[in-house]
């Protein structure tokens, strides 16, 4: 016996419904081989791949065509079929859908509804092309947590005033921290003139508060990317942040210390290193997260939000411990 599957009509965009073919081969646990075998002479089919077998449009189990054909002429349907087959609701996520049949080995999956009433199968060619969109997606999502490959697509392509106005505001944003950040060196004149090796190593301190952040907010943006929640990373990424910021300070006093010698310059720049690479740690969970649930993508303005608040915190800091201790 064969016929059409139970009619579906619900619609979701990105779930198995929207792959499934409904007519399908059908037919019931008691038929012989044979007869199923004539039964699909001359029928065009959606997909012929896999039969469902059927129970009062209940699914029983699932026949591959290549069984069947193989199978003895007297032999039945029940004997033939697996019986335990992978099947999804037709409301389950595309890429669910997917995987489930591949974990099963299968090259078609059954969908059924909340009576198990059989709904159709999902072919190969539609797992296949699932599991291509759905790999396209999350390297875009991971490369520039773009929503799909379509709008990596149109980033790439887009004119030269597109890419000038979706970068430009944040760079200019850069601009007016690097103007505000000569606004603090200024402040502090008076000490760099009476203490010039304090100015040595503000390239250095911004450079290493940066690097911080940028490894952060890349694993930060990574992870939203494809779905983890910051509350799953913020207390790992903040000790190990701490963690970071001893390390480069410890390393830099004991070298300090072998190739300059001691002194209150040494101890301020040393503590500075801790402070500003553990504080770049701090804004670079911050801004991604927020970013994303202001509705912006943070692969656009964490960097060059990030990058001027890293730095004027990190001067601010250098140039504060330094005036303290050195007077």
């Amino acid at each position: 016996m064969t016929g059409e599957a139970v009619p579906f009509t619900n619609f979701i965009s990105e779930t198995a419904s929207e792959h499934v073919c409904r007519l399908v081969p059908v037919t019931t646990p008691e038929t012989r081989a044979m007869a199923l075998r004539e039964s699909l002479e001359a029928v065009h089919f959606e997909s012929a791949t896999h039969i469902g077998v059927c129970d009062d449009h209940r699914l029983v189990g699932v026949l591959r065509v290549e069984d069947l054909f193989g199978a003895l002429p007297d032999a039945k349907v029940s004997d033939l079929m697996d019986a335990d087959p992978p099947f999804v609701a037709p409301g389950v996520d595309q890429e669910k859908a997917a995987w489930k049949a591949v974990q099963h080995g299968e090259s078609a999956l059954a969908v059924i509804d909340d009576a198990r009433h059989f709904v159709g199968f999902i072919p190969a060619d539609r797992l296949l092309a699932v599991l291509l969109h759905e790999h396209d997606e999350d390297m875009a999502r991971v490369g520039g947590f773009l929503h799909d490959s379509s709008m990596a697509r149109t980033a790439s392509e887009e004119p030269v005033i597109r890419r000038f106005w979706h970068r430009v505001p944040w760079l200019l944003l850069g601009l007016a921290g690097a103007m505000l950040a000569a606004d603090i060196v200024g402040i502090y004149e008076r000490q760099l003139q009476a203490h010039v090796m304090i100015a040595f190593f503000i390239p250095g301190i911004v450079y290493l508060a940066d690097a911080v952040g940028t490894q952060t907010e890349a694993l930060v943006i990574r992870g939203l990317s494809v779905g983890v929640p910051i509350a799953q990373v913020v207390r790992r990424e903040l000790l190990t942040g701490l963690f970071v910021g001893i390390t480069l300070a410890l390393c830099f006093y004991l070298v300090a210390i072998w190739h300059w010698g001691g002194g209150d310059i040494i101890v301020a720049v040393a503590l500075a290193i801790f402070s500003a690479c553990t504080t770049a740690n701090g804004v670079a969970l911050a801004l991604p997260w927020l970013l994303n649930r202001m509705g912006i993508d943070p692969a656009f303005g964490s960097g060059p939000i990030g990058t001027v608040v890293q730095d004027l915190l990190s001067i601010v800091i250098y140039l504060a411990i330094a005036d303290a201790l050195l007077g």
